[in-house]
């Protein structure tokens, strides 16, 4: 067939989907941040690496839904599955003073094989070490965050990282892969127990 390279260099991840809603019990309005991250041997061929959402209130039924139904669309290509993508959401909403205060972040991959997956997103805030300058945070509007969220994919001092659990997030894929067999990697749903070690995938 015209347009197939039978001796593929190369693999394919295309992903879309939607970060659809997120669930804050003691918050009123909140907007959403994505980005992307990736190892080195991934290169984006289309889409958006990174965007914000519109400011969203929580539902007034019993579900106390923050929905946003944001889209996400993004290509890669690879020689090999080495620092598989990540999806980096982080969540912010205003406090009394009207200030901008993150209320969570979390990540997840990518998952790794085709189809619909549906993914449960739990989300976390870092917390001051000591009373004193949890104090001191509050008095001043200036909450522990980080400077760049995209650290919450990777390990490197999540360690010494003191964090609280805020939430969680709904966020749904579609995914095609292409050539990722030809190159020697089989991934049916069988071989892929879970992707995310915090996250719940429900393909």
């Amino acid at each position: 067939m015209a347009g197939i390279n039978p001796n593929p260099t190369v693999f394919l991840l295309m992903a879309n989907g939607q970060i659809e809603s997120a669930v804050f019990p003691d918050f009123d309005e909140l907007y959403c941040k994505f980005s992307f991250v990736h190892g080195q041997d991934w290169v984006v061929t289309s889409g958006l690496e990174e965007g914000i959402s519109q400011i969203t209130r929580r539902s007034r039924d019993e579900r106390q839904l923050f929905v946003w139904n944001f889209p996400l669309d993004i290509t890669y290509k690879s020689t090999n599955p080495y620092g598989w993508p990540q999806l980096v959401v982080s969540c912010y909403g205003p406090d009394v003073f009207g200030r901008d205060i993150v209320r969570g972040y979390g990540a997840i991959h990518i998952p790794m094989t085709p189809g619909k997956h549906k993914v449960k997103v739990p989300m976390f805030v870092p917390v001051s070490s000591s009373k004193l300058q949890q104090i001191t945070s509050w008095l001043l509007g200036r909450r522990p965050e980080f400077v760049d969220p995209k650290v919450v994919a990777q390990g490197e001092g999540r360690d010494v990282t003191r964090v609280r659990s805020q939430g969680y997030a709904m966020v749904s894929f579609n995914i095609v892969t292409r050539d990722l067999k030809k190159l020697g990697y089989d991934l049916s749903p069988s071989d892929v127990t879970s992707i995310p070690l915090s996250s719940t995938v429900i393909s």
